[in-house]
């Protein structure tokens, strides 16, 4: 059992409610998808092949317990499921980031997965799986990245229309460099909605084109 990975680094969390945690990533190769504001285009073909064994090796190697699996799209590699399973058996909390076009119920319910929301800017709302957010554990979250007024409101329909039941955590993140977000935060506090706003911290710790961080 192998998959193909682009690179696995130690970081510090920074797109979920566990930001700001030391992590390891596992970032694998291939996606499905071609986001226009997607900032790990690099993963689209680079990678290795790696078998589970290999990764869970490099994983040992550092002293951390929370890894995420990341991309890319995980879920298009058929033995990512089994990679999440392992590492969950061993302890691990792992976190799973997904562009929300795959079927999530194919991975471990005690995974955290970290759902992606499409809309406008991104060129591809309409691959969005929404039916995956009646899949969805109580742990897991939800996130939107938001590049403008038209992708907010779409953002705050969904919220306010489909989500305005669920428990699950919503993050609203803007576009690093495009929305600002001071800008986010005022639209947000203007409706009321009972999200979070969110940065991509490790953007602001480093270079926020740097790898492997």
């Amino acid at each position: 059992m192998s998959l193909k990975v682009n690179e696995i680094f130690y970081s510090i969390q920074g797109e979920s409610s566990y930001s700001g945690l030391p992590c390891i990533f596992v970032r694998l190769a291939g996606c499905n998808l071609r986001c226009s504001y997607c900032d790990t285009r690099y993963s689209y073909d680079e990678g290795i092949i790696l078998s589970i064994a290999e990764i869970k090796d490099k994983i040992i190697s550092y002293n951390c317990h929370l890894v995420e699996i990341t991309g890319g799209e995980p879920l298009i590699q058929k033995e990512t499921p089994r990679l999440i399973f392992d590492l969950l058996e061993q302890d691990y909390t792992v976190l799973l980031e997904t562009n929300g076009s795959q079927d999530i119920s194919i991975v471990d319910y005690r995974c955290v997965k970290i759902l992606d929301i499409k809309h406008h800017l991104s060129g591809l709302n309409t691959n969005n799986g929404l039916d995956n957010l009646n899949k969805l554990s109580y742990h897991d979250e939800i996130k939107f990245i938001i590049a403008n007024r038209v992708d907010y409101e779409y953002a705050k329909k969904i919220v306010m229309n489909i989500l305005k039941e669920k428990k699950n955590l919503i993050h609203f993140s803007p576009v690093y460099g495009v929305l600002e977000p001071n800008i986010l935060a005022k639209w947000i506090l203007e409706d009321s909605l009972h999200v979070r706003l969110h940065l991509q911290l490790h953007k602001f710790i480093w270079d926020a084109n740097a790898r492997g961080v």
